[in-house]
Parts: structure tokens; C-alpha cells; sequence
């Protein structure tokens, strides 16, 4: 008789985590679209995330290793069209030449290169962009007319919109020394760019917030600069950080109680091991907020709250005089230790996998006239979970804002494949969902002169459990999450579920 075996969480299909593309789709694949998309809806969406978990025989040990793939959906006239294409990275390039993992990842051990020797592995410390990894897996940001993918390493992509092809690689710490930065810069109205790194500065290591300004003509790289700078709370262990926030007169810093060991660090590079084995935990520690002054360029407030573990920041602004921070929050860290691909494997027979993931929309409101390390507590804006939120960012970036969207990160809900809209004024939520289906994050594009700010559409790429090959493009509606539209494509390969994306308005 068959050994009978319960899964926890019967209604999600951890597949889609798990698959690889094998098969590019370098030309442009018509979509059987049902409904209707609208005339004005006319751009690209490009895409980025986790595209093959294989190396030849070999296999990566976390998902944020996996080979970077590039999504494009191209709408125009009511027409869509998909692409695919893995960024030709110098890791892709050596791992494939060498027909094996050869360069160390977040979660992945490096084969020992024999001809890598101790003074090889000693040197490229001095060389940040060239020692670790440059898979640039997790987002895609404008720089003016010109499109990077990134990753947390110091080195970004530029990627043809059109043709998804990688046409240059740019090492940051060439330019303004960062060491590394977060996945996700924020670009301004005007077209200026900021994102927090990591840096040396007269022999001290600080967290920076460096700005790329807007040029048509010139060189963004050329003239960033550091606008502002922090000294981290443990030196030799400085918190982890994947984005950061922005107000009208802050950069708002998140110092977690996730920290990097630079001991452990230079030690995985030294060896090839992960870099994951020198992220600790120390869940004693609270979570401190700072505000870093955009015209000072210096620490101005500093506030704590209870140990949260975090990657992404919904939005943040200055009212009344407060600082409001939204942020999905976890307990702790075991959300990255969910995303080893044994843990994906496992997850059925594993009673605390949903509670890992367990991330829920938290509100931290800070006043601006309260003694220093005044403890804040956080007010939860809706229960249930919460990752990869969109708003309306051109209006509503570091301004006051009242909606946003994400998708659900609760693996035992009975429809885990959600889609949420939030309204932060009175708690209510609305939700689009199918079964066995599994959308990313929603991107939300506003309809022409737009009045209030949920007058859009929300767009997201979709995955199918039951069928690896199919891939779809769904439009809602932004303010009652109906769908809309959707366009279907079967792509020759299996589809991976991506991260993050961005969506770039056709020009008239």
C-alpha cells in the first residue's frame, strides 16, 4: 500500500520557483489575447528574475542565484508580443564556458578553480565589481533613455529595451567607489536616480546615498556623487539592506538586525563559499529607522522599533509633522532561508514554511519632534501578506499616498496565487485571483489624465502551475482589481515566475 503523504499548503504549486528556461524566444511571439486592452495602453514591460537553476550537471542552491532572465511584453494597437533572454552576465559567461558553477553565489559554493590561487582570490578584494558575482537577477531601472538590471553587487547591465540583448557592463565602484547598493535605486520626477551602498571613505566604512543626475546628453554615471552618508550601527557588521526609502526632505534607512559579517565576508571570498554565509540574525537587536537630511547629507533622527526583517519599502512621506514609513515586514529573516531550493522542495512536509513567509504591510509613523530613539510601534495596514508592492510611484513616490498593490506572500491561503490592492486610509482590501495561477508583482500605469490615483490599470506577468509553458500578461483594472484583458503566449521552454520589472511608455 502507498505511504500516504499530507501536504501543508495543498493549494500552492512551488514548481513555478523551480523551473528553468531552456529555450530562448529571441523574436517577438503574438499573444491570443481575450478582452480587450485599452488604445492608450502603449509601451513595453520589461521583466527581470531567477531564469535557470542549471549549470551543466550542476544545480544552484538558492533562488537568487539563478541564472538572470529578461522578460519583455510589448503592447501596441491592442497588440501584445513576448521575449525572453538571459543577460550575459561575466558569471553567466564563465559558468557556461566552464560548463559548471564556477563563480561563488548568495546561496551557491563556487567549484575550486585550480588556477585560482590565494594571492588571485587576495587581489580581488581590491576589486569589488570583479570578486563577486554581477547576476543581475532581481530588477531593471531607467538611467535617462538607457535601461540597467541589477542586482546588490556593484556592477549593472545596460539591456536593449528592444531586443533584451546585454550591451555593457558598468562597475560602479569605478565610478563612485560603492562597494555594493541596493536592487532597487529610486528614480525622481525630474529623472535623477539615488540608491544607498556601501563605501569606504577616508578609511572608514559608511552607508551612502549616492545620486545620479538627469542628463539627455551626458554621462549620469560620470556625474554621480555622494549626497549623503551614515556610520553604520555595527561597523564590522553593517545591516543588510535591499531598498531604502525617500521623503521630500529625507533618505529614509532601515538598520535591521539582519547585518553582514565583513569578517565572514572576505572569508566566503576567500573560499568560494556563499555570501549568505555571512548574513547573521541577531534577533535581540531592534530595528532602528534613520532620516539622513537630503539637504545636510547627515544623520538628523534616529528612531527604533521591534526586530523586523525586511526587503521591500511600500512607500514613505512627511506629513503633519510625522514621517510615515510602510514596509512589508516580517518577524525575522527565515524568509530567505524559505527560498533555498531545498526548502522550496520541502515546503509540503514543512509545518512552519507558511510562517517563514509570514510578511504582512506595517505602518511605522515617526514624529519629528520626539526625543532621540524614541521606541515606535507598528500598526499593521492589513492582514494579510504582503511582497513586491507597486504604487502609484510618477505622483505618489516619497509623497502621501493612500493605495498600493502587491501580490500575497501567504503560501497556505486558499488562494496563494493573489493579487492585493490596500487602501492605507481605511484598511480595505480587494484581491484578484486564480487557481493555479501565479502572478508577480503588479505594476500599476496610470490612465491619461488620470484624477484620482487609483485611475489606471495594473499590469502582471502570470505563470500556470498546471502547464510549465504557458505565460500570460494580465490587465485589471486599478480600481476594483476586475480583469480586463489578458494575453496568453506558449513559449517553447518553461516559463520561470520573475521579481521585479519596469514599464517604459511609448513615446509618441
Amino acid at each position: 500500500m502507498a505511504e500516504f503523504k499530507t501536504k501543508f499548503y495543498p493549494n500552492c504549486d512551488s514548481n513555478v520557483w523551480l523551473r528553468s528556461c531552456e529555450v530562448e524566444v529571441t523574436d517577438p511571439i503574438d499573444g491570443l489575447i481575450t478582452g480587450e486592452f485599452p488604445a492608450w495602453l502603449q509601451g513595453t514591460l520589461l521583466r527581470n528574475g531567477p531564469g535557470s537553476l542549471k549549470v551543466g550537471s550542476m544545480r544552484f542552491e538558492h533562488l537568487f542565484d539563478s541564472s538572470a532572465l529578461l522578460h519583455r511584453f510589448a503592447l501596441r494597437d491592442g497588440r501584445v508580443t513576448y521575449q525572453c533572454r538571459f543577460l550575459r552576465s561575466n558569471t553567466y559567461k564563465r559558468n557556461h564556458a566552464a560548463n559548471r558553477i564556477v563563480v561563488a553565489e548568495f546561496g551557491t559554493a563556487a567549484v575550486p578553480d585550480p588556477c585560482r590561487t590565494i594571492f588571485h582570490r587576495i587581489a580581488a578584494l581590491f576589486k569589488p565589481g570583479e570578486s563577486i558575482s554581477d547576476n543581475a537577477m532581481i530588477s531593471v531601472y531607467p538611467f535617462g533613455d538607457e535601461i540597467y538590471a541589477f542586482t546588490e553587487g556593484p556592477v549593472i547591465h545596460r539591456i536593449d529595451p528592444l531586443t533584451l540583448a546585454t550591451m555593457e557592463r558598468k562597475n560602479l565602484s569605478e565610478s563612485i567607489a560603492l562597494l555594493h547598493h541596493t536592487s532597487h535605486p529610486h528614480v525622481m520626477s525630474n529623472g535623477d536616480v539615488y540608491n544607498v551602498g556601501m563605501s569606504v571613505v577616508r578609511g572608514r566604512l559608511l552607508h551612502v546615498v549616492a545620486k545620479f543626475p538627469f542628463s539627455e546628453n551626458g554621462d549620469m554615471f560620470a556625474e554621480a556623487r555622494v549626497v549623503a552618508s551614515l556610520k553604520p550601527r555595527w561597523m564590522i557588521n553593517p545591516a543588510y539592506m535591499h531598498t531604502f526609502g525617500i521623503t521630500e526632505k529625507y533618505f529614509v534607512i532601515l538598520e535591521q538586525p539582519l547585518s553582514v559579517s565583513l569578517v565572514g565576508l572576505v572569508w566566503s571570498q576567500l573560499t568560494d563559499q556563499p555570501l549568505s554565509s555571512s548574513l547573521d540574525w541577531y534577533p535581540e537587536e531592534e530595528t532602528h529607522i534613520v532620516l539622513l537630511g537630503r539637504e545636510s547629507g547627515k544623520e538628523e533622527r534616529r528612531y527604533r522599533t521591534e526586530p523586523l526583517f525586511f526587503l521591500h519599502i511600500i512607500n514613505c512621506f512627511e506629513r503633519d509633522g510625522r514621517v510615515v514609513v510602510d514596509v512589508c515586514a516580517y518577524r525575522d529573516a527565515k524568509v530567505i532561508d524559505a527560498m533555498y531550493i531545498h526548502a522550496i522542495e520541502s515546503m509540503q512536509s514543512n509545518a512552519d514554511y507558511a510562517e517563514w513567509f509570514r510578511g504582512r504591510p506595517k505602518r511605522l509613523e515617526m514624529s519629528l519632534a520626539a526625543p532621540p530613539l524614541t521606541r515606535v510601534e507598528p500598526k499593521l495596514l492589513a492582514d494579510l501578506g504582503c511582497e513586491t508592492p507597486r504604487i502609484h510611484y510618477d505622483l505618489h513616490n516619497g509623497r502621501p499616498y493612500r493605495y498600493f498593490y502587491a501580490i500575497s506572500s501567504d503560501v497556505d491561503a486558499e488562494n496563494p496565487g493573489s493579487i492585493i490592492k490596500v487602501d492605507t486610509v481605511t484598511g480595505e482590501t480587494k484581491s484578484w485571483w486564480e487557481k493555479d495561477c501565479y502572478p508577480s508583482e503588479p505594476v500599476f500605469v496610470p490612465s491619461p489624465q488620470a484624477k484620482a490615483e487609483d485611475d489606471g490599470v495594473v499590469l502582471s506577468a502570470l505563470v500556470s502551475g498546471a502547464d510549465a509553458r504557458a505565460v500570460s500578461l494580465l490587465l485589471l483594472d486599478a480600481r476594483g482589481l476586475r480583469e480586463r484583458a489578458r494575453a496568453h503566449f506558449r513559449t517553447p521552454s518553461p516559463a520561470p515566475k520573475c521579481l521585479h520589472g519596469w514599464f517604459l511608455p511609448r513615446r509618441p
